[in-house]
């Protein structure tokens, strides 16, 4: 029988962070947690436990991406562990957003697509690979799904058909382009993984992060998430899902987010 393992990456800030410390309460204590830091130097409220291991990962360096894949291959030997859930949660968005087209800057639309759209990829080009296969034979996990789960946190201004006020050029190519990539990738584990595995993406809402800072005002108070509630409230999606459910973006809710 296979063994899981769990990816989050990032995990030192905002609710990656608070994702880690959920993570460590909500599993069992037999599942290894794989976490990725960009920085050697880990925040003082970073957990220790034996069943974490932390690697160096720069979302925006495949070579780095890579050699943590590498690291993931010796810790999880594919024929003998696979890749149960992989929470992946790089993002940036450069402020202030564009409000017209007018004011697009093409060194700030490539370093947007670079952390929301192409390292996003570059993780599931390396990662997904660890995803149960078809004729893999996994068991029952206490507190997870039946089947794997690839979930890229998006955002719902990626949605094309939601798209009500304009504005935030970049920041939206960028999650449109993730959200094309994670139906993509769950096309393609349909025919790999079937029933095994799914790609899922996730808006969080409004977090209390530096990412958000500039917005928090005039959002209401309901709807203001510090990191735990987004951590759990990602937490509770993720471990509903089935697999009717795969390809689609899904907000912190548990409502689609429309394409």
């Amino acid at each position: 029988m296979s063994k899981p393992w769990i990816l989050l990456t990032p995990s030192t800030r905002g609710i990656s962070h608070s994702l880690l410390h959920h993570l460590l309460r909500c599993t069992t204590s037999s599942i290894p947690i794989l976490a990725t830091t960009r920085s050697p130097n880990l925040p003082p409220t970073y957990p220790e436990s034996d069943r974490l291991h932390v690697v160096n990962l720069d979302v925006k360096d495949e070579s780095s991406i890579k050699s943590a894949a590498d690291q993931a291959k010796q810790l999880f030997p594919k024929d003998t562990h696979h890749l149960r859930l992989a929470l992946t949660l790089p993002g940036v968005l450069l402020t202030p957003p564009e409000k017209s087209i007018s004011q697009m800057e093409e060194k700030n639309v490539l370093e947007t697509l670079r952390v929301n759209t192409l390292g996003p990829a570059m993780l599931m080009k390396h990662f997904s690979a660890f995803l149960p296969k078809k004729a893999a034979s996994i068991d029952a996990v206490e507190g997870l799904p039946d089947h794997a789960t690839w979930l890229s946190v998006s955002a719902r201004v990626g949605s094309t058909t939601d798209n009500r006020l304009g504005g935030w050029y970049s920041y939206r190519l960028s999650k449109s382009a993730l959200n094309s990539a994670i139906k993509t990738l769950d096309l393609e584990l349909a025919q790999k993984s079937a029933g095994k595995a799914i790609a899922v993406g996730y808006h969080p809402g409004t977090v209390k992060t530096d990412l958000s800072r500039e917005f928090w005002e005039g959002v209401p108070d309901d709807k203001l998430f510090s990191p735990d509630d987004a951590a759990a409230k990602l937490w509770n999606v993720v471990t509903n899902l089935d697999t009717k459910q795969r390809g689609k973006v899904w907000d912190w809710k548990g409502e689609e987010v429309p394409p």
